[in-house]
């Protein structure tokens, strides 16, 4: 091998060399101009995500029938009140209150009148959120809220009942009802509570239902008809009485008519006597003989029928005058 034959050998090695090296040179140029613009793309789509988040994070709505409260590492911030879009820090947190108005209705429970009886009443409270701070402070939920309201309602109730007797609550004569009095006592003394207290206003309390402790009905359905049988005797003792004061009354009157008749009575009886002794008078002095015998006819009248049977003495006057009359 000649040194000519042996540079040629080297060229032809050398241009191998560099046939082989051209591509990997040409494909790294490639990929260093292909990189930076892949690295921007998702730099500006992790932008994009990070300004949405934010953007959520920032940007709420108030409804027309929620108050919020805006906090900040678990502290209030702020109070909002009016609807509307608002607009928070990203790292403050946002907490909803229903300000429409709330009803709780608890279960039944049993109370003490003032005269000393069981009576079981079932209520109504008519409630909202007056003031979310203190609602938020005191309280915290719904739930809350209705276990508070039980305690402040329950002890007014408590005290009202025990100022009213059973007759004033359960009545046939409305007049002598103090329902509405009660519940009006109830909700301002709830209210000078849970307002300044509980951030919650009371805005009714309704007894909705009063009824007996099952195990005092038959008793008080004893009491019930005793009551009515003592009422009862006493209509009728009073129905006696006043049976008695008109037969006196009645009485009274028949004896003053009967004394007014018999004294009548007396009065005519008296004037026809004195007309008849007038009229026998008068007859005597015009014919004493015929007087006598009209009067002896009278006697025979009024003493004698055909059931009758006289022995007269034979000198008798009376047996003279039948002799006579028979000759």
């Amino acid at each position: 091998m000649t040194q000519h034959d042996h540079h040629q050998h080297d060229d032809h090695h050398g241009h191998h060399h560099d046939r082989h090296g051209d591509p990997h040179r040409h494909d790294g140029g490639d990929g260093h101009e292909h990189s930076p613009r892949r690295a921007t793309s998702w730099w500006r789509a992790g932008l994009a995500v990070l300004a949405i988040v934010a953007l959520a994070r920032t940007v709420f709505v108030v409804p027309e029938t929620e108050s919020a409260i805006v906090t900040r590492f678990g502290k209030p911030v702020r109070t909002i009140e009016d609807p509307g879009l608002k607009l928070k820090w990203p790292i403050d947190r946002r907490l909803r209150f229903d300000n429409r108005v709330l009803l709780y209705d608890p279960a039944p429970a049993e109370f003490l009148t003032q005269d000393k009886k069981n009576l079981v009443v079932d209520t109504a409270v008519v409630w909202r959120i007056a003031d979310p701070a203190r609602f938020l402070e005191t309280i915290g939920d719904i739930s809350g809220a209705e276990m508070r309201l039980h305690d402040v309602v329950w002890a007014g109730l408590a005290a009202a009942l025990g100022r009213t007797e059973l007759s004033q609550l359960v009545s046939t004569k409305p007049k002598h009802l103090r329902i509405e009095e009660v519940s009006t006592e109830v909700r301002e003394s709830a209210v000078a509570v849970s307002l300044p207290q509980l951030g919650v206003e009371i805005l009714e309390v309704q007894l909705t239902r009063l009824s007996f402790p099952e195990q005092n009905l038959e008793s008080v359905f004893a009491r019930m008809r005793a009551e009515r049988e003592r009422i009862a005797k006493e209509y009728r003792a009073q129905g006696e009485e006043q049976a008695m004061i008109i037969r006196a009354e009645a009485d009274r009157d028949r004896e003053l008519i009967l004394a007014d008749a018999y004294r009548e009575a007396e009065i005519l009886r008296g004037q026809g006597d004195a007309e008849a002794a007038g009229i026998y008078g008068d007859a005597y002095r015009q014919d004493p003989s015929l007087y006598r015998f009209l009067r002896t006819l009278e006697s025979y009248e009024s003493i004698l029928d055909d059931q009758t049977t006289v022995i007269l003495s034979a000198d008798s006057e009376l047996l003279s005058l039948l002799g006579g009359g028979s000759e």
